[in-house]
């Protein structure tokens, strides 16, 4: 009776001497100088291969420990893959909860309205060092891509919604567009989807009419006055005469439209074009968007840039020459949008 009392007493010290020396590594962190370390974690990398690293670089000092409370709280597989930056030192409890909660470095990049795909890329190759813009651009045509994201045969113009985003260094193009594209969905809901069947388009030929009104406007509250344009000369096929349809379908482009490039058969020359364009001419944001939905209604059928980023809009041809005559004496004035 006394051997068993004596191993129970022995057994219970034991478990709280382990208990204790537990939580003493959970919650106090290494002596150590102060220092900030990345560790890469791999997607689908094993416990085990991230606690060794953890312990190389010197985040956590005993791996048995780290693995041993990660798998008892069942967090060994909730730990997100990324590049994390630590703090140290560091409670390796904090350590645990960093990775469970994925607070890894991201790299912040802005995606303006109005870009095109090739230059979506060549800002996450150049700006952000995140992609290589071929890599990216062949991803981006990728038709196992165009079906993932629902969109056929289309291409991605269009559907990479301009926004902030936040991904890791390593994040692959695939993942990219795929974030971008299902920003859009998110964007493009149900009220809008029901809009674009009130006023008689698609909703490939909305997004194309908005990539067209965000290559327009230069002010916000013009962008339902320049829809308002485009939607009365559909309804009266009257070509649209867009600058920016006809630049976006050149090989290359010197930076002033000429003669030569408006007579240009282009399928996105909309001088010689009726309708739209078969697709978008670069990816518009969401006020761009609305604008095709929701197209101010007043009858103008043409306006001009006044050079300021406004434009002066006109009902008749007549008011339109006379408008050129003001605002584009010495350059070529359009009689459309």
């Amino acid at each position: 009776m006394r051997y068993l009392l004596l191993t129970f007493l022995f057994a219970a010290l034991s478990a709280l001497l382990f208990t204790g020396f537990l939580l003493a590594f959970l919650f106090l962190p290494p002596l150590q100088e102060r220092e900030t370390v990345e560790v890469r974690v791999e997607r689908g990398e094993p416990l085990s291969s991230v606690v060794r690293r953890l312990k190389d670089h010197g985040v956590i000092s005993n791996e048995r420990l780290f693995s041993f409370w990660a798998r008892l709280r069942g967090l060994d597989k909730k730990i997100h893959w990324g590049l994390y930056r630590f703090e140290l030192p560091l409670q390796p409890r904090q350590v645990l909860n960093q990775m469970m909660l994925g607070k890894g470095v991201f790299r912040r990049v802005t995606i303006p309205e109005g870009l095109t795909v090739k230059e979506i890329a060549e800002i996450l190759e150049k700006k952000a060092e995140l992609v290589s813009k071929d890599r990216f651009l062949a991803e981006a045509a990728s038709p196992k891509l165009l079906s993932l994201a629902g969109l056929g045969g289309r291409g991605l113009e269009g559907y990479l919604f301009p926004n902030t985003y936040y991904f890791t260094p390593f994040v692959t193009e695939r993942d990219i567009l795929v974030a971008m594209v299902e920003q859009f969905w998110e964007i493009f809901n149900a009220r809008m989807e029901e809009q674009s069947k009130a006023v008689g388009l698609s909703l490939h030929q909305v997004v194309t009419l908005a990539s067209l009104i965000e290559k327009e406007a230069g002010i916000e509250a013009e962008r339902p006055l320049i829809s308002a344009v485009f939607h009365n000369r559909l309804k009266r096929k009257i070509p649209l005469q867009s600058d920016p349809t006809v630049i976006y379908g050149l090989k290359r482009f010197t930076g002033t439209l000429t003669r030569k490039d408006l007579d240009n058969r282009t399928p996105y020359n909309t001088y010689r074009i009726p309708g739209l364009p078969p697709g978008p001419i670069c990816n518009p944001g969401l006020s761009s968007l609305k604008a095709a939905l929701f197209p101010a209604l007043v009858p103008y059928l043409y306006f001009v840039s006044k050079n300021d980023g406004s434009h002066l809009f006109s009902v008749s041809l007549g008011e339109h020459n006379r408008a050129v005559r003001m605002y584009q004496s010495g350059k070529r004035g359009r009689s459309g949008g």
